[in-house]
Order: structure tokens, then C-alpha cells, then sequence
């Protein structure tokens, strides 16, 4: 069974693999119902959205008249803007037939002109605390991709009190020395906070080098089985992380059964040879646009 582990503030016991939602971009409500199975089988009770996943929160909807007690729900939004901020959330919340989220996030903020603009007077920000108040979200989160995540993070947890952050980690990523300098000091930082911290990308392994990779993602992931219960295990060898699971269907299986069976970390000898056999390479090394 998957460890679970009190997310921050919160208080909720989630497991520490998450369900990411990105996987339902473009699936139907029949493959999401199914996923769900899978998803009780293992005890999944916490499920990360967001309103710019394709159809993601529409196949959740339906889920929520019989398991909203079960879910720890997030989504997010990449609005910036106070008002469009908050009309969104009112169609999320539509979207997945449901009064309020446990979770809302500031959704993948890249660099210092975005984070301005969001976390600013008049930002999205403004509509974050109002939804707060008016019990639309329990909790306030932010996320970012790119190699200075880490750094806009610490600069957010430090204005406004967020109850999660989410970011890439992998063993490709902490190889640079920048972005493991940072991750490690928001880490520090969020556990001082009691601020929970999520991570995507556990599974990457080249920025769309292998495309078509037949995967519905927009870079191309470790799917070798051995490699792929490696570069898991790597993440949830950080006992303070969350892992957020890739966003494609058909590799949902195999990264719950890996983390499942997880022991302990695998050495630096282990994760440098899958980096050769498989090409393993940084997603991120610049400032990130999207894919």
C-alpha cells in the first residue's frame, strides 16, 4: 500500500502518490470510470485538476456525487487577473459538480513577470483570498515549471501564506546545481511552514526528443519498467515530497504499482546508468513557454 502522509496544514492524510488529472485531457467518461477503479484500488484520496486540463474536470464530475468525501480535490487556474481568476473557478467548480475545492492553485507560473502580475494588487491572488473566505476553497496552493520555480516559490510562501507548492523534481533536474540549491532551500522553507510540497515530471525523460512517443503527454516519458520504479522510487525516497503522477492513462498502472512497492532510494551508480541506457535528460534547463 502507498505510504500516506499529512499534506502540510492541511491536515488530510493523502497518500503520497496523487492522481494527475492531465492524464483526462482527451479521454472518455468510460476510460475516466475505469481509471477510477484503479484508483480505489489503491487508495488514492487526493486528486490534482486543473481548469486547463482538456475535459480532466469534466470526467471528474461525475465521480464527485458519490466520492466527494474520499477526494482531497485540487485544480487550478492560470488566470492572472482578479475577475477572470474568479469566473473560472466558478466554472470548475461547475465542472466538477461540486460547492467547493479542497485545494486552489496559482497554475504554472514560469517566471518573475507572471508571478507579478498574479501575486499583485488586482492579481489573481485577490480572488484566491476571496474564495477563501467564502469557503469556495479550503486552501491556497501555486505551481511552476522551469529551472526558476524554485526561487519565484520561496519569494510566494514568503508574501502570502500558501498551504502547497508544486514543481518538477527528478534526479535529471537536481543534477543542476542552481535548481538543486533552490529546490532544496524551499524545501527547507516549506517544512518550516508546515507548506506542502508536490512535484511533477518524476517520470521525464527528454523534452520530445522521441516524438511521437504515443503517449498523450507533450514530452516523452520513462516507460521502461525498470527504470521507471527507479525514477519513482527516487522521488519518494524525499520522505517530505508528494509525487503527482504523469498525465497519461496507460501509465498510470505502472507508476501506482512502483510506488506501491517502493523501499528506498535508489543510488546515484543506479539512476546515472538509466540516464545513459535511456537518454535521460533535464526537461528544463531555461525559462520555460509551454510545450
Amino acid at each position: 500500500m502507498i505510504e500516506k502522509k499529512i499534506f502540510g496544514r492541511t491536515g488530510h492524510q493523502s497518500r503520497r502518490t496523487i492522481f494527475g488529472s492531465a492524464a483526462f485531457w482527451a479521454v472518455s467518461q468510460d476510460t475516466a470510470d475505469k481509471t477510477l477503479e484503479l484508483l480505489l484500488e489503491y487508495d488514492i484520496n487526493h486528486i490534482d485538476t486543473a481548469a486547463s486540463y482538456g475535459d480532466a474536470e469534466l470526467r471528474i464530475g461525475p465521480w464527485m456525487r458519490e466520492h466527494r468525501k474520499h477526494f482531497f480535490l485540487a485544480t487550478k487556474t492560470m488566470e492572472r487577473t482578479q475577475a477572470a481568476a474568479m469566473e473560472e473557478l466558478y466554472k470548475s467548480l461547475d465542472r466538477l459538480k461540486t460547492d467547493y475545492v479542497d485545494l486552489w492553485q496559482i497554475h504554472a507560473i514560469t517566471n518573475r513577470d507572471e508571478w507579478e502580475a498574479a501575486l499583485s494588487p488586482g492579481g489573481a491572488i485577490d480572488a484566491f483570498l476571496d474564495a477563501k473566505e467564502k469557503g469556495l476553497t479550503r486552501y491556497l496552493g501555486i505551481t511552476g515549471h522551469g529551472v526558476e520555480v524554485a526561487k519565484l516559490h520561496q519569494l510566494s510562501i514568503e508574501k502570502y501564506e500558501f498551504d502547497a507548492v508544486l514543481l518538477p523534481y527528478n534526479y535529471a533536474m537536481m543534477l543542476n546545481p542552481e535548481y538543486a540549491e533552490a529546490f532544496n532551500k524551499l524545501a527547507k522553507i516549506c517544512k518550516e511552514k508546515n507548506v506542502a510540497l508536490q512535484t511533477i515530471k518524476s517520470i521525464a525523460r527528454s523534452y520530445g526528443e522521441h516524438q511521437p512517443s504515443g503517449y498523450n503527454m507533450w514530452y516523452d516519458p520513462i516507460d521502461d519498467n525498470e527504470a521507471l520504479d527507479h525514477a519513482v522510487s527516487w522521488v519518494l525516497g524525499n520522505e517530505q515530497v508528494f509525487l503527482n503522477t504523469a498525465g497519461d492513462v496507460t501509465l498510470l498502472p505502472k507508476i501506482l504499482k512502483s510506488a506501491a512497492n517502493f523501499q528506498k532510494r535508489p543510488d546515484d551508480y543506479t539512476m546515472n546508468g538509466d540516464m545513459k541506457k535511456h537518454n535521460i535528460k533535464p526537461l528544463f534547463t531555461h525559462e520555460f513557454s509551454g510545450p
